[in-house]
């Protein structure tokens, strides 16, 4: 070989390499047959680093690096640029014609196929449509509307929890804005932890019946309640009953009253279980057993196509007045009259209100000022008429007749107030 690279002040720089390899010679061949030369005026970048012999007549480039052979460096080279080819078609292995079809673009080129049908003397129950689509009576967008429609404002009571103990007459009960089937657990865990004992827990039926207990004030007699979970007049709202019995220490046990013996022992139930709730920190645990509380709705909105639309509240008239009384002093109605003898309220939207006001300017000139004490005219009438299936609620104009949608719009506005 050449001379190698100098070292200059630590430093190296290359020098020109007059470079010869050979190998030993084979059999029949000279002695000088073995040497040949490969590289003349070679240059050598290193330091120190020389290598007598990097290759032979299958490599005659030499050597790269610290002695790396060329086909060791031309593998890699290879295998890398392999590697890169194949990632290349990765993401098109999911796509439509890939190796794993992406399903999630299939319902777009879905196709309706007609029913299976099961032959007589067959049950096709396991056949059965996995979500039933109901039949609507009426449908919620008309046919035809200049703009887009408004959305249906979101009942405040909905919002966030809220408890609280409501009566009406010698009824009482606590209300809660929460599924039945997220309140039955919480209340069972309250009177568990109370050291309640309980001889009956219907969760289908949503009724909890306690032991006969005694109470220091009240010697000489023992005390039960019975607790009936239902769906309220919303969804996703309950109402917790609380009827109370009393008997004698050594009487025999009475049937269940039809409404409480002692209207304090109910009071503070309720209120018991009111605290309960609202402290409860399991607000989260939902009971499947409980799931069928409730199944039939209080409330509904009845559209036929043939009639007017109304509201029907399955239950008592008076209970039904004070819903709807709640419903139209809240949020955006404004009350104006009403008469309990005749089943009327006179109402008024804020926002038809706003609406009529005179503008800025008429309001410099007077305008409006001279009406200032005139009353208000109402622009609605309610009416409810108790009938064998509950109790109707129609809506219409006080002036003019309404539409079918505007009629719509304005049940679904006291429904979503009703308590």
């Amino acid at each position: 070989m050449g001379s190698r690279p100098t070292r200059v002040d630590g430093g190296c720089y290359p020098v020109a390499v007059d470079a010869t390899l050979s190998r030993p010679a084979r059999e029949g061949e000279g002695s000088d047959a073995g040497r040949r030369t490969l590289v003349t005026d070679h240059v050598v970048q290193g330091c120190g680093v020389h290598h007598d012999r990097c290759g032979d007549d299958a490599n005659p480039a030499g050597c790269f690096g610290k002695g790396i052979p060329y086909e060791v460096m031309l593998m890699k080279r290879f295998g890398v640029v392999l590697c890169f080819a194949l990632t290349l078609p990765g993401c098109g292995m999911f796509a439509k014609d890939g190796l794993f079809h992406n399903r999630a673009d299939d319902y777009l080129v879905a196709r309706e196929h007609p029913v299976i049908k099961v032959p007589e003397g067959l049950d096709g129950q396991a056949l059965g449509e996995l979500y039933v689509i109901p039949n609507v009576a009426e449908p919620l967008i008309p046919e035809a509307r200049q703009g887009i429609p408004r959305p249906q404002p979101l009942g405040t009571s909905l919002l966030e929890e809220e408890i609280k103990v409501q009566s009406l007459g010698d009824k009482r009960w606590v209300w809660i804005n929460r599924a039945p089937a997220e309140v039955w657990p919480r209340v069972r865990n309250m009177l568990n932890s109370n050291d309640i004992g309980v001889t009956r827990a219907d969760a289908a039926e949503g009724v909890i019946e306690t032991v006969w207990v005694e109470f220091d004030d009240d010697p000489g007699k023992l005390h039960r309640y019975r607790l009936r979970l239902e769906q309220g007049m919303q969804a996703d709202t309950t109402e917790v009953s609380v009827i109370h019995a009393v008997m004698a220490k050594d009487g025999q046990a009475p049937p269940w009253p039809e409404s409480s013996l002692a209207d304090e022992r109910e009071r503070t139930m309720a209120d018991f279980i009111a605290s309960g709730l609202a402290g409860d920190a399991n607000a989260g645990s939902v009971s499947l057993l409980a799931q069928s509380i409730g199944s039939g709705a209080k409330v509904a909105v009845v559209a036929a196509a043939d009639a007017e639309p109304y509201l029907l509240i399955k239950l008592g008239y008076d209970r039904s007045w004070a819903s709807v009384a709640h419903s139209v002093s809240r949020d955006e109605f404004l009350l104006v009259d009403q008469d309990r003898t005749r089943g009327l309220f006179y109402v008024n939207l804020k926002e038809d209100v706003e609406r009529e006001k005179p503008g800025f300017f008429a309001r410099m000139l007077g305008a409006g000022k001279a009406d200032s004490g005139a009353p208000v005219a109402a622009n609605y009438r309610i009416e409810l008429h108790d009938t064998d299936q509950g109790v109707q609620v129609r809506v219409n104009g006080e002036k003019d007749a309404l539409e079918r949608t505007r009629m719509l719009e304005l049940l679904k506005r006291i429904r979503a107030n009703l308590a």
